[in-house]
């Protein structure tokens, strides 16, 4: 039973974590179409944004699979 919740978990993370970088990639795209000239400044945050979202992702798989 115990493994089955773990696997639950990892899957909400991998899920929560595709939301959110689809979310921060969509946001940016907008800031870019409404303000072109600053790409370059919204690019690397968007990237940093993305960053953190994918590790806190990996820290909840990896608590998820060490609770297993």
């Amino acid at each position: 039973m115990v493994g089955s919740i773990a696997a639950l978990g990892m899957g909400l993370a991998v899920i929560g974590a595709g939301i959110g970088i689809g979310n921060v990639g969509a946001k940016a795209m907008e800031a870019i179409a409404r303000q072109p000239e600053a790409v370059g400044d919204i690019r690397a945050n968007m990237i940093l944004m993305a960053a953190l979202v994918e590790g806190a992702a990996l820290i909840a798989i990896i608590v998820s699979f060490l609770v297993a």
